[in-house]
């Protein structure tokens, strides 16, 4: 929890109690259900809620902003972004009806009236969105397949509304074909060594008619 205080010292009150109650949520359904591996349990705050929040480093999401999150799994990036950005509306999806049931409950034990969760398929989705993130769930280009016409046509932040993407490693083979693909290092933002080949990715998309 520190951590998140060190790197968003401006939360409020209720923010705090909300991050400050992840952990004991998610040990709780890890026990039912491996949501996160257990050795990473333990390390819930840099390894997925503050790599999660790193996107907030990318992009501060406006009020009324929408955000589907593709894979989210247990529920990241969703469930921490949300938190953080409590006037947008976040849409998390996963093909695990399971996980899908731990991000209801994590949402609903919190209050955040900005969570929608559903399993289905992205490529099932109907709706625009200004942003789409996600935390690895596939290659790039199998991921802009599944998501390229669910883009918002009216830009209102910094970043071209598209996708905000968290991902490690060398990214160059796979972003070749995405020449306006824009890598950050997360250890521009924040310090932990777990950071130290994590990227986020902005990939602006076209709104297609």
């Amino acid at each position: 929890m520190e951590e998140i205080l060190k790197y968003f010292p401006e939360i409020t009150d209720l923010q705090k109690e909300q991050f400050q109650k992840l952990f004991d949520l998610y040990q709780d359904w890890n026990a039912k259900i491996n949501v996160i591996s257990r050795k990473d349990i333990d390390e819930l705050y840099v390894r997925h809620v503050l790599h999660s929040l790193a996107i907030a480093k990318i992009q501060k999401f406006e009020a009324g902003t929408y955000v589907l999150d593709v894979g989210t799994g247990g529920g990241f990036p969703g469930i921490p972004l949300a938190i953080l950005f409590p006037e947008t509306r976040f849409y998390l999806i996963d093909v695990i009806l399971k996980k899908i049931n731990v991000v209801k409950a994590v949402a609903e034990a919190l209050g955040l009236k900005n969570v929608k969760a559903e399993q289905i398929r992205a490529e099932n989705v109907k709706g625009d969105f200004d942003f789409i993130v996600s935390r690895a769930v596939t290659n790039m280009p199998d991921f802009v397949s599944w998501t390229k016409d669910k883009i918002k046509k009216q830009n209102k932040h910094e970043l071209k509304n598209g996708i905000l993407y968290l991902k490690g490693g060398d990214l160059t083979e796979e972003l070749a074909s995405f020449p306006k693909a824009t890598q950050y290092n997360i250890t521009d933002f924040f310090d932990a060594d777990f950071f130290e080949t994590k990227k986020v990715v902005h990939l602006p998309l076209k709104f297609k008619a």
